[in-house]
């Protein structure tokens, strides 16, 4: 029976140690993240404002936020199709009204009637975990309205204590949203309504949003705590820019040159959907969803 003990014990000290009660994903099986060649950040992109608050060093990006300003960065070419990842390490303690961002975007081309593929990390106060974020916005808005599609995760891992890697795979045809290449949203086109078509650029940034981020704005951005600092590094941006050829091909997030999650993909998606989702706008009574037809069927 002592024997029996000690092994027990050997085993439950080999699994890894989960902030919380977190439950790890099953492994996916396929890390796309390793098939695209990573960037420096002056290789593929530039600052775009809060230049006085943007400092990069040994290939990592640092922006922050005070009480005068944030920072933003951008890619130097649009994009028509991709993988954009970046490795982010946050920021720990009070962050609450902060919002660190990493997105496709063509808002600076089509003001007021943009797209937007969005990973945003909600800021939080002491003792509460960071809200990753996902969102959709199509043509900016529809019949007058602002149309969001956000799905929120509480993650598996502290996103403060090292860097992890985060993507958005955009193809024809869907998009995908991974976090070290785990798939935790698969977002479909089902009309050309409803999807974005036209170039994006890649943005990064950090900026004071305390009206909603922090549980609906009810925790503002406290600036004794500043600055506010997030740090980017293996930078990766690889597919159709707006400038390739039309016969340029998709890239994608599985083996299959075809695009599309492997079955073993699709499983680990859903685990952590119902581990680790804490919001989906499909499930959420209170919205108009004859505004979003993809929550239909």
């Amino acid at each position: 029976m002592a024997l029996l003990h000690l092994s027990l014990l050997a085993v439950f000290l080999m699994l890894p140690i989960c902030p919380g009660n977190a439950q790890w994903p099953p492994s996916p099986g396929y890390w796309p993240s390793s098939r695209f060649r990573s960037m420096s950040f002056y290789q593929g992109f530039k600052n775009l404002w809060g230049a006085q608050h943007q400092r990069v060093d040994q290939s990592a990006l640092t922006i922050w936020l005070d009480s005068t300003s944030g920072s933003g960065f951008k890619s130097v070419k649009p994009f028509r199709s991709g993988y954009f990842g970046a490795s982010i390490k946050l920021q720990p303690g009070y962050t609450a009204g902060v919002i660190t961002s990493f997105y496709l975007s063509n808002g600076e081309a089509h003001p007021g009637f943009h797209d937007e593929v969005d990973i945003e990390f909600l800021g939080t106060t002491f003792g509460k975990p960071y809200t990753l974020q996902t969102n959709v916005y199509i043509r900016g808005s529809g019949d007058g309205k602002i149309i969001g599609r956000e799905m929120k995760f509480h993650l598996w891992f502290d996103p403060t204590k090292d860097f992890h890697h985060y993507a958005i795979l955009w193809r024809p045809n869907e998009l995908i949203f991974l976090v070290d290449d785990i798939p935790i949203r698969r977002y479909p086109r089902k009309s050309t309504a409803t999807f974005p078509m036209r170039p994006m650029w890649l943005y990064g940034s950090i900026w004071d949003a305390s009206s909603w981020a922090t549980e609906d704005g009810k925790y503002k951005a406290d600036y004794r705590y500043q600055p506010f600092i997030a740090r980017y590094a293996n930078f990766k941006a690889s597919g159709c820019s707006a400038y390739s050829p039309a016969w340029c091909r998709p890239v994608s997030a599985s083996p299959y040159r075809s695009g599309g999650l492997t079955g073993q993909q699709y499983r680990t998606m859903r685990w952590v959907q119902a581990h680790h989702m804490v919001y989906d706008y499909c499930r959420d009574s209170t919205r108009d969803h004859s505004l979003t037809p993809e929550c239909w069927g």
